[in-house]
């Protein structure tokens, strides 16, 4: 043996070593990648459906980062490290508490979201949680004429007696039941067909509140995904005018662009200022194989403080309920 020959045993260690590293970058690369992406807002074809799901790969960075400081591949362990904590400034705020959850002194409300799935909705478990949870306006997506007879059967019109209705067959239909009367009321149909029903709702001892039952069109082609911007865009900007609150499916998360610059016009979003933000609406709560995500959400503006939020499982429907309990200004 010459003095530049490795020892035997010494070249299938090194072999490992490099297969090892090359793994490690090839699951660092698609990372930086989706990190990248998911900050620039970057929606090209069905990409906008998997930045959904962000909160699963940015737990699974964590794994290669760990590795490669375990193995001292020390430059792929200051990639994985920066990956990591990029991933983690995006996703860990949801479970933290905000120091700022807006003012905490007003009137209390509580408000209630539900896509009630093409109106199959369990009618009777939708009005309990109304009923225990003695919810003051409540916002339903996919809302059918069916449903809205099922509901009134439930007794629901006994509880919220004001409406804003526009039932429609399939996942069109929007609806809006409330505690209190209303000063204005309509319905308006966004870009991508589906139904918004709104009202100023007149909030006894706090004057007057706006109140919208959200559905963006959902990104579920390449085709909708401009439908879907065009609807996230057009919603109704915080500042100025009457307090507001939207709710509804928003066929958002936080992880989407689109969505953060709905909040960035003064919104703050009451499950993340609660430190709820993970906790998932959709999915597979009608037995589809697909991960849960959050996109159900309630945003009231920098006005209205955000007291506490629940999710409720909906027996018949792919969503869960929110409920959040919100402090509006007195009059």
């Amino acid at each position: 043996m010459t003095i530049t020959d490795a020892p035997p045993v010494a070249r299938p260690a090194r072999r490992r070593r490099v297969v090892w590293t090359v793994l490690l970058w090839l699951s660092l690369v698609p990372a930086a990648i989706w990190l990248l992406a998911r900050t620039s807002g970057w929606q090209a074809g069905l990409w906008v459906q998997f930045l959904a799901f962000t909160p699963y790969v940015a737990a699974a960075t964590l794994l290669p980062a760990i590795v490669a400081l375990i193995t001292r591949r020390w430059v792929t362990a200051a990639a994985g490290v920066l990956i990591a904590f990029g991933f983690g400034a995006a996703v860990v705020p949801r479970l933290v508490t905000d120091g700022d959850r807006g003012p905490s002194t007003g009137v209390e409300l509580r408000v209630m979201t539900a896509n009630v799935l093409f109106g199959g909705a369990d009618a009777f478990e939708v009005v309990r949680l109304v009923r225990e949870n003695r919810v003051d306006v409540l916002a339903l997506q996919e809302f059918t004429e069916g449903s809205q007879a099922a509901l009134k059967a439930a007794g629901l019109e006994a509880i919220l007696p004001f409406q804003q209705l526009a039932p429609e067959p399939g996942a069109s239909g929007s609806g809006l039941y409330s505690r209190y009367d209303f000063a204005e009321q309509a319905a308006k149909r966004n870009d991508g067909g589906f139904q918004q029903a709104h009202a100023a709702v007149q909030v006894p001892g706090a004057g007057t509140i706006y109140v919208e039952s959200v559905h963006p069109l959902a990104p579920s082609h390449p085709d909708t995904i401009s439908g879907w911007s065009a609807d996230l865009r057009d919603l109704v900007p915080a500042e100025g005018g009457l307090p507001k609150i939207l709710l509804g499916d928003f066929n958002a998360t936080l992880d989407h662009k689109q969505f953060r610059d709905v909040i960035a016009t003064g919104y703050r979003d009451a499950a993340d200022a609660v430190g709820k933000g993970w906790i998932a609406t959709w999915g597979p709560y009608d037995s589809d194989p697909i991960p849960p995500v959050t996109i159900d959400h309630v945003l009231v503006d920098e006005r209205i403080g955000v007291k506490d939020v629940q999710v409720h499982d909906v027996k018949d429907s792919d969503h869960r309920a929110v409920i959040a309990w919100v402090t509006v200004p007195a009059a």
